[in-house]
């Protein structure tokens, strides 16, 4: 690095590209939506918080959504990858699809992160609508997008509702015969409803 590069980066403040960079995106993230909600928080303003460039916000995480489900969902995945995975198939199966992706990766923590989220919602609206916002918007309405459907926001809203409705039976309530029930079979039975919430008809 040059002399005035140094110079540069120290008036900037910036850390260097690493894990420390990382962690500290994570902390500046859950501050920032929490405060401005998923569609009010920016790359711009999480990363000037955490003292880093907003470029490492794609570096690390691919973009605003998957900062969001790292850091306040704590989710292992890429939400854009969810995606590919969701529409990788049949339209008429995307609805098991996408229970069978979610349900599977919330077994994987024994839904502890998800369930601490949810508990939270309760008490913290600003989580709530970070959590709606991120459903609707990133992850349902992309895929009402791919798919071809109308009414994007209303199902996507009920695609929401969904999804967070089994994850507080499973996770929070654990109430049985559900709680236990493999991931394969969950998709089966409640993926049909979500399908009808993608492309049924809602009247």
């Amino acid at each position: 690095m040059t002399h005035v590069e140094q110079v540069n980066q120290k008036r900037r403040g910036r850390r260097a590209a690493g894990e420390d960079t990382k962690a500290a995106l994570v902390a500046a993230a859950r501050e920032v939506f929490v405060e401005k909600g998923y569609d009010g928080a920016t790359v711009r303003a999480i990363a000037a918080k955490a003292g880093v460039d907003a470029a490492m916000v794609n570096h690390w995480f691919g973009g605003k959504e998957g900062l969001f489900a790292q850091s306040v969902l704590q989710l292992p995945f890429d939400p854009a990858e969810v995606l590919k995975r969701v529409l990788d198939g049949p339209v008429d199966e995307a609805g098991q699809r996408i229970v069978r992706t979610f349900v599977t990766v919330w077994d994987a923590t024994g839904g502890g992160t998800f369930a601490a989220l949810l508990r939270s919602v309760t008490s913290q609206p600003e989580v709530a609508g970070a959590l709606k916002s991120f459903l609707v918007n990133a992850i349902f309405k992309n895929v009402l997008v791919e798919i071809g459907s109308e009414q994007h926001e209303l199902r996507a809203t009920l695609c929401a509702t969904q999804m967070i409705g089994l994850g507080i039976v499973r996770y929070v309530l654990q109430f049985e015969p559900l709680a236990s029930t493999d991931a394969e079979t969950v998709a089966r039975t409640v993926g049909p409803n979500l399908q009808r919430y993608l492309t049924g008809e809602l009247d």
